[in-house]
């Protein structure tokens, strides 16, 4: 029988702040949802809109750093599997189920919040100071490709 394989990738925009917990082994686990929308044009030409709302969940330390520097609102790449689970719900006596993706990579999307507070997000060393560049003037004149050394 042939091995199975479960791999998602998503963009959207988180729903609601994400919701992190610890285990009683000391795991941290975050919930969160995207909205992930979708658009085309219709049989009519009309412009159709779909918006799907996945629950995603992300483990350990990734669930820690998603859960301190992202928010509601916040878009954001994720990357994982798939993983269905299913429990009795106790107020009805029916069998629930959901489909979730467990997240394994992310990546911040976007340039920020684009208001005038600095971004909380971690930056990489020597990146504290900014600086202006200054571009000067290019003369228009054509490219001579043969000063091109590839």
């Amino acid at each position: 029988m042939a091995k199975g394989f479960s791999k998602v990738i998503l963009m959207g925009n988180l729903t609601r702040d994400i919701e992190i917990r610890t285990t009683p082994s000391g795991q941290s686990v975050a919930n969160f949802t995207l909205a992930v929308s979708r658009s085309w044009k219709g049989a009519d030409g009309q412009a159709q809109d779909q918006t799907s709302f996945i629950d995603c969940v992300a483990w350990g330390k990734s669930g820690e750093i998603l859960a301190q520097y992202v928010q509601k609102g916040s878009p954001l790449l994720v990357s994982g599997r798939l993983d269905q689970r299913s429990w009795d719900d106790k107020e009805t006596g029916k069998k629930r189920s959901s489909v979730e993706v467990y997240v394994e990579d992310f990546n911040f999307v976007g340039g920020g919040r684009g208001d005038s507070q600095e971004s909380s997000a971690p930056r990489s060393q020597g990146a504290n100071k900014s600086q202006d560049v200054v571009i000067e003037d290019i003369d228009d004149k054509p490219i001579d490709l043969s000063e091109i050394p590839f």
